[in-house]
């Protein structure tokens, strides 16, 4: 039922829940920045699909992390940024982009030896 409460196990779940997936963590990243239209989001993320960055700054809005600020003029514009509880996320987004820095080299490397090796 969709009225429910979520039951988490843990606080890793409920944070996981809120920016897990491959794209939220980097739009959120975009977002700390500065605050970005959809069109810049985009070209920024040039793999993510229209409807994949739409679904992603759907749930964040839902989520209260993100605010879609709508202004009256022609053309519309629409321009997205974190909300103060958004901007909460600012830490674990930093340490995430630290740990990649750091290890993306030793990923890479890992993935592509395991792959050569499933080839064999």
């Amino acid at each position: 039922m969709e009225n429910e409460l979520c039951q988490y196990i843990c606080p890793v779940e409920s944070t996981l829940d809120v920016i897990g997936g491959k794209w939220k963590g980097i739009v959120l990243y975009k977002l700390l920045e500065r605050p970005r239209r959809f069109s810049e989001l985009k070209r920024e993320l040039p793999t993510i699909t229209q409807r994949m960055l739409t679904l992603q700054l759907r749930e964040l809005e839902e989520d209260g992390i993100v605010h879609r600020e709508i202004y009256k003029q022609i053309p519309p514009k629409v321009e997205y940024s974190l909300t103060d509880f958004g901007k909460t996320l600012e830490p674990i987004l930093l340490a995430m982009l630290t740990w990649g820095g750091q290890y993306t080299s030793q990923i890479i490397e890992r993935r592509s030896t395991r792959k050569a090796q499933s080839a064999s």
